[in-house]
């Protein structure tokens, strides 16, 4: 698959624009070459450094890196995609044509640098039954019920935002059926899957095993709707 050059053009200014404007560029920097699935040794042969230098970028142990640093690393990471078929530059023009909004969607967002999944559980009140993932970079929150009646195949991508790293959170449901179901025959798959409104021991019992086999989290939060998009909004 050959990406094109607009497309990864778009997707170098917002790569760029993120890492140069986040708090913690280090992270934002870790972030993305995970999302393109590059290891630390890879990048840097690129841009002919050290791994352990990558490394103090990444970890905040160097000064925060500059715009020539900044856009060797980007063009590191686009390169590599771009030589084995640029699959993920198109994924994210994909994405990013499909994300506008939705009425299934009650709250999307995109965070700068990778979340712990473990803190996301925490800072929302829920239980995490399946591990997946380490981390997030976005969630959407979603009425299952609304997304089973009014979304077509084509638009099931709006739910991703910008990435299908994120967790997708499914309100109105009563066992957990149809979003598990749906998760089976949707890819790419988000890193968790969490249900609202319902507790573990109410949980469809197939529910664990499609989430392990998917190679997403699994988890709950039984919190009211307007707590946990409280709750959300502290994860900002």
């Amino acid at each position: 698959m050959e990406s094109s050059r607009p497309a990864r053009d778009s997707l170098a200014i917002r790569i760029a624009g993120e890492i140069a404007l986040s708090e913690k560029p280090g992270e934002s920097l870790r972030k993305w070459r995970r999302e393109f699935s590059l290891k630390q040794v890879e990048v840097s042969n690129r841009i002919g450094i050290s791994s352990s230098v990558l490394s103090d970028y990444e970890g905040g142990r160097r000064p925060n890196p500059g715009a020539n640093f900044i856009q060797k690393i980007v063009t590191a990471i686009l390169d590599a995609d771009q030589e084995t078929g640029g699959f993920n530059i198109q994924r994210y023009a994909s994405l990013s044509g499909s994300s506008e909004s939705h009425p299934s969607i009650l709250a999307i967002h995109e965070y700068f640098s990778s979340v712990p999944l473990s803190t996301f559980y925490d800072n929302i009140g829920g239980s995490e039954l399946v591990t997946g993932p380490e981390g997030i970079t976005g969630y959407t929150v979603v009425d299952s019920i609304l997304a089973i009646t009014t979304l077509s195949p084509g638009d099931l991508f709006k739910l991703y935002g910008q990435s299908t790293s994120r967790a997708l959170i499914f309100t109105n449901v009563s066992r957990g059926e149809s979003p598990l179901v749906a998760m089976r025959v949707v890819s790419p798959t988000p890193s968790a899957v969490i249900l609202h409104g319902i507790s573990s021991e109410s949980l469809w019992e197939h529910a664990p095993s499609l989430a392990s086999i998917s190679g997403f989290s699994l988890g709950v939060v039984d919190t009211p709707l307007d707590t946990l998009l409280s709750n959300l909004q502290s994860t900002h």
